[in-house]
């Protein structure tokens, strides 16, 4: 097990602001999370490059598309190098409409958070990646029914 980053907290945040742009369905808000300079690697293997891109590409998406929305889950964050960490979650998709994750959206997330002045962090790059896992079905009905646990009311 690896020390949790100095700036744990923060990190994790960005993740959460970045699901709730997303399911807000807000271009602005998923990318002001984001570095200047930042890329997005979609879960379709899209890729946007650049803030104001982000922004821009994904206001279209969300005004020409219906978008599901994210449940995600924070596995890890941890420093790679000197303002430079790693976050991973795994995270699955609710269709527009519908109240359950769908078992064909499981996904496996990737940021990397740069430290662009002392004390603010950015998203340099997020990738959404498929979690197929076709040789451990096992491992999707796990993740399937760890994500729907976070669905169950309280």
């Amino acid at each position: 097990m690896t020390a949790a980053h100095p700036q744990d907290a923060q990190i994790r945040t960005l993740y959460v602001q970045l699901l709730d742009g997303w399911n807000r369905r807000s271009g602005a808000g998923v990318a002001a999370v984001f570095a200047d300079d930042g890329d997005i690697v979609g879960f379709d293997g899209s890729h946007h490059s650049g803030r104001l891109s982000i922004a821009s590409d994904l206001r279209r998406i969300f005004g020409t598309h219906q978008t599901p929305a994210y449940v995600g889950l924070i596995r890890a964050v941890r420093q790679i190098a000197p303002g430079v960490a790693i976050l991973h979650a795994h995270a699955g998709m609710i269709p527009p409409g519908g109240n359950d994750l769908d078992p064909a959206l499981l996904t496996v997330h990737t940021l990397v958070a740069a430290e662009d002045s002392p004390g603010r962090w950015k998203i340099s790059l997020f990738q959404s990646t498929p979690a197929a896992w076709d040789d451990q079905p096992g491992a999707r009905a796990a993740l399937l029914a760890e994500l729907r646990g976070l669905l169950a009311p309280q």
